[in-house]
């Protein structure tokens, strides 16, 4: 078995396409596509779905997949471990949600890139269930997520806590919403939310299908200046932080809501496979500092 034919394999799975992989690789096409046969003829099986668009990994591919990316984690531990003053090179895959991403793209990338010149950093962004997903699948290799309190990150990944924010609920005074409402109360309104896969939008929907009450999502909107636009406008209930809402734009055509039996918080982390391997020390120096950056800084909900 070779080395660059798992490189290749590992590429086409992680790209989806012949052509991203060789251009991530800088390899050709027919390159690519001869070292994965290589690979499947020294393996005796089919690895990838030709049929599926983006290409996809068979059962056993990913399977492969799984061994593949710990061999090539293992050998550029190795590299680190013996070059010259402990050098940490090679690719740093980082997912970052939404909402956390102005945060985390300023001062704590930069102090990774100044400490780490010679790491190569992949960034992607996604909602945080998508995230932690790719982290224990190892497509990625850290990623910064937001969890409701009281949520854990699954088993087969290291979760550090990067600190802990309160949510508020808002809305205009002319949609009418009680004072002081119970969660029956908050029920009979429409809500204004991230589009589906938010893990802040499913806890919270989960908490009011528990009670056995409707969960009416009124709009879904990416942008969190158009939702608080909206909310704005009386077209439903908004989820903010307190620090969101006092540099909102909207602050002063909104009110917040105060329901005594719904006061959630959000938990940010910084989730990552074990061993870390290489990358502990780039994992650890991100960590502390978006940390450092939340405690000033705090990004809008999840």
């Amino acid at each position: 078995m070779n080395i660059h034919d798992l490189e290749a394999f590992v590429a086409v799975v992680e790209t989806g396409s012949i052509v991203a992989a060789s251009a991530r690789i800088n390899l050709t096409q027919p390159g690519i596509t001869r070292r994965i046969q290589n690979l499947e003829d020294s393996l005796g099986i089919a690895l990838l779905d030709r049929q599926s668009k983006p290409l996809k990994p068979t059962a056993a591919g990913r399977e492969a997949y799984e061994h593949g990316r710990r061999v090539l984690r293992s050998l550029d531990d190795l590299k680190a471990g013996v070059s010259p003053g402990g050098t940490i090179g090679g690719e740093f895959r980082l997912g970052i949600m939404p909402y956390l991403s102005e945060a985390a793209l300023s001062a704590p990338l930069d102090e990774l890139r100044n400490q780490f010149p010679q790491l190569t950093l992949r960034i992607v962004t996604g909602w945080s269930p998508q995230l932690v997903e790719q982290v224990a699948r190892s497509e990625l290799d850290a990623a910064t997520v937001c969890l409701a309190e009281g949520l854990q990150p699954p088993d087969n990944v290291i979760g550090d806590v990067l600190g802990v924010h309160s949510v508020i609920l808002v809305a205009a005074p002319s949609l009418g919403v009680p004072k002081e409402p119970k969660l029956d109360e908050l029920s009979r309104f429409p809500w204004i939310m991230n589009q589906s896969g938010c893990g802040f939008r499913a806890f919270i929907q989960h908490r009011f299908e528990a009670e056995r009450l409707p969960f009416d999502v009124g709009v879904e909107a990416m942008s969190a200046d158009l939702r608080m636009s909206l909310v704005a406008r009386g077209l439903g209930i908004g989820v903010l932080t307190p620090a969101a809402l006092a540099d909102s734009r909207w602050r002063d055509a909104v009110e917040i809501i105060d329901a005594p039996d719904f006061s959630p918080k959000v938990v940010n982390w910084l989730v990552h496979r074990p061993p870390a391997g290489r990358l502990a020390r780039p994992i650890a120096t991100f960590g502390e500092a978006l940390a450092e950056t939340l405690k000033t800084k705090r990004p809008f909900s999840t």
